[in-house]
């Protein structure tokens, strides 16, 4: 690494504390080489870091506080290691989303709630070294050939980010945090998220082996609700998961984790979800977890739970059930094999037992919304029928979703099964009733 003496000191008498903070932030990373940087122990790196701080503010005569000196170097050693300015939104486990909109406009969202922060990269480029960094860390990789990324943060975190030519203003990025401690059916019923006997129908019907889609929009908790099920699959069972970007976290041990390969930059190599679940059916899994289905592979995970892979279980982007169901149907057509409409809603029909639609709420609340079974087909039409669902009755006084959980009355054919499979539920689950209201805020539930 350059001595610090060759960094060209700006003398500012009296400049306010801050000004000299990122002065000397600016300079110390100026004359570093990050690369050997990274390389060096950290206990080294910080001592290293502190000295040429110090030598960096003898220069310019104007000394820090051992506090803001501690924070500067906190923030030295975030460019070096971590996502830069944003990192410290990492520690910090009430933000649920951190919004990159430019090198200068960063928002966060805590709560269901988004706000602007008063941090900022330094620049454009400063940006793009991060989000580099990160594609590097995962084996990936964006340049102007390839301008987008799917990734994933040591801690599970999802990344997405965007940049020039396709980012008209400049880098882009956004993650998806999750909790250190993913949370547990117990958890979300605590949270109102769904009741106590919404959450026990749900898990006996994963324990039993019945196939589930789960259905919401962007930031609804659909990976948090599915992660949440996976507690119930019995352990002497294996699991096999499909993602693009690697962030289920499931509650479990026997696991085997794949993720797809985006083309080299000779447009090579590419390996997507269709050919990982194809593989995987030669893999012994007894339950397949595809963290999303958006095209092709639909078909292939439709016809997976119909040969001997009951219990598997994936999402998808949908507005309600119904739309869920439309949507998988128009993505199996994209195969092109050309399959008549009723064949696909058989296979739909024969392959799928619950709908679980999870819906983030006015005020930012995720909640499940509806609990819903397919019955099978009436002539070409595919039937669902809810069991247990949310009704929003309005918004209270700070703007957040009030309502009530209601069982509708409706008894689920496959009770059956589930006392074959020695899980027996009180009939008094499924009598048309309120099951909770929701009048008030609750604590965040991400």
């Amino acid at each position: 690494m350059k001595p610090p003496a060759e960094a060209t000191a700006d003398r500012r008498p009296g400049a306010a504390p801050h000004e000299i903070k990122q002065r000397v932030h600016r300079q110390l990373l100026d004359t570093m080489d990050l690369v050997e940087a990274r390389k060096l122990p950290l206990a080294q790196l910080q001592a290293e870091c502190s000295r040429r701080v110090d030598a960096l503010l003898t220069q310019q005569q104007c000394p820090l506080a051992a506090q803001e000196k501690q924070q500067l170097l906190r923030e030295v050693m975030d460019d070096i290691f971590g996502l830069g300015p944003v990192e410290q939104f990492l520690r910090e486990p009430t933000i649920s989303d951190i919004l990159v909109n430019g090198y200068d406009q960063i928002y966060i969202e805590r709560q269901g709630r988004l706000e602007r922060t008063d941090v900022a990269f330094r620049d454009n480029a400063h940006l793009l070294q991060v989000i580099q960094r990160i594609a590097g860390s995962v084996g990936r990789r964006i340049d102007e050939s390839s301008p987008m990324l799917d990734a994933r943060l040591q801690d599970g975190s999802r990344v997405n980010a965007i940049i020039p030519p396709l980012a008209l203003d400049g880098p882009t990025m956004s993650v998806r945090r999750f909790g250190a401690t993913p949370l547990d059916m117990h958890a979300l019923s605590d949270l109102l998220a769904l009741t106590p006997e919404m959450a026990s129908f749900l898990q006996a019907c994963v324990t039993c082996r019945r196939s589930l889609l789960i259905s919401g929009g962007t930031g609804s908790g659909k990976t948090t609700m599915l992660n949440a099920l996976s507690q119930s699959i019995p352990a002497g069972e294996r699991v096999v998961t499909i993602e693009d970007a690697a962030e289920l976290q499931l509650q479990r041990q026997h696991v085997v984790r794949l993720e797809t390969r985006p083309p080299n930059i000779e447009g090579r190599g590419e390996v997507t979800q269709r050919d990982l679940l194809r593989n995987s059916l030669r893999m012994r899994p007894d339950r397949i977890i595809v963290g999303e289905v958006r095209g092709a592979e639909a078909l292939d995970m439709l016809q997976a739970m119909n040969t001997g892979h009951e219990g598997s279980m994936t999402t998808v982007h949908a507005n309600n059930p119904r739309d869920a169901l439309r949507r998988v149907e128009n993505m199996v057509s994209m195969t092109g094999l050309n399959y008549p409409v009723h064949v696909i809603r058989q296979q739909m029909a024969s392959a799928l037992d619950l709908l679980v639609h999870v819906s983030r709420l006015t005020g930012g609340r995720r909640r499940v919304v509806s609990i819903a079974e397919v019955t099978g087909m009436e002539g070409d039409t595919l039937c669902l029928q809810d069991i247990f669902i949310f009704r929003q009755e309005g918004v209270d006084g700070d703007g957040n979703a009030v309502g009530k959980f209601e069982a509708t009355g409706v008894r689920p054919q496959l009770l059956e099964r589930l006392r074959t499979e020695g899980m027996e539920l009180s009939p008094a689950t499924f009598q048309r009733r309120v099951l909770a209201k929701v009048y008030r805020r609750t604590d965040d539930d991400d």
